[in-house]
């Protein structure tokens, strides 16, 4: 009589466990950052939030890579990211410096978790349209990663060693309620999923990212201001080029029904 193998998941279904492997590890690295925070231990809740930020960025390109995307991989990365980008960066902040502001200061937490929750929602209704896919690399507004990131700026550069002259202590209630309207503001961000990239270019490529990791290792905070400046510098750049894209988009199709009217 032949045995049957017991098996946890269908050998077919196997590409489906990776990354929901790292979803579920960022999940734990956003829940310890939290645990951090309340613990006075920033550094600690910065680094461990900026780890959750890397497996954000690889678990959905390596499901895509690998042919490993389902709905409930979608979903456990939405709640994923409520919790490591959209209470982790709130907690951390308000432990640091929101707190001083007692009512005001908690309802300001509030804000930021719930325009966060906001953007997620938003982001998994959106859909685009055959003539539309080019805008497959932009997101509308902040993604919530790099929102929590730029939420910790100010605090990143106090515990780095820049010697940042102003003093953002002052303003951290206007700058998290900024940082919240960015999150569901409809200004085009770059997505950076779909950038082709030439082959002469790969080891200059794996040089830079290589130099990155070596960077956020030994220079962790310094390495985390100067990314979460140059992505603040790349909206503007952003906006521009989307507005380009849109009008050689509207003009292109304008044309093609021209000719089948004709």
């Amino acid at each position: 009589m032949e045995e049957k193998k017991f098996k946890i998941v269908q050998s077919k279904r196997t590409r489906y466990i990776l990354p929901n492997i790292l979803t579920i590890a960022g999940v734990c690295l956003g829940i310890s950052s939290i645990k951090f925070s309340i613990d006075q231990n920033f550094n600690l809740a910065i680094i461990f939030l900026a780890l959750a930020a890397i497996l954000d960025a690889l678990d959905g390109r390596i499901a895509r890579l690998i042919k490993g995307t389902s709905d409930f991989g979608k979903e456990l990365d939405s709640l994923t990211d409520f919790v490591s980008f959209g209470i982790a960066p709130a907690f951390i902040i308000y432990f640091w410096e929101l707190n001083k502001y007692g009512k005001i200061g908690w309802a300001i937490t509030l804000i930021y978790s719930v325009c966060c929750v906001l953007r997620l929602a938003r982001f998994n209704l959106t859909s685009y349209s055959e003539e539309n896919t080019w805008k497959q690399n932009y997101f509308e507004g902040v993604p919530s990663p790099l929102g929590g990131i730029l939420l910790l700026m100010p605090l990143v550069g106090e515990i780095s060693n820049f010697n940042i002259l102003y003093d953002m202590k002052a303003i951290i209630p206007v700058y998290t309620i900024f940082i919240a309207i960015m999150l569901i503001s409809k200004i085009p961000t770059y997505s950076f999923k779909n950038i082709k990239i030439k082959p002469t270019l790969t080891i200059f490529i794996l040089l830079g990212v290589g130099v990155s990791l070596v960077s956020l290792i030994f220079f962790t905070f310094e390495t985390l201001f100067i990314f979460g400046t140059l992505y603040l510098i790349s909206i503007p750049l952003s906006v521009i080029t989307y507005k380009k894209r849109e009008k050689i988009n509207t003009k292109t199709y304008s044309e093609d029904d021209h000719e089948d009217i004709l």
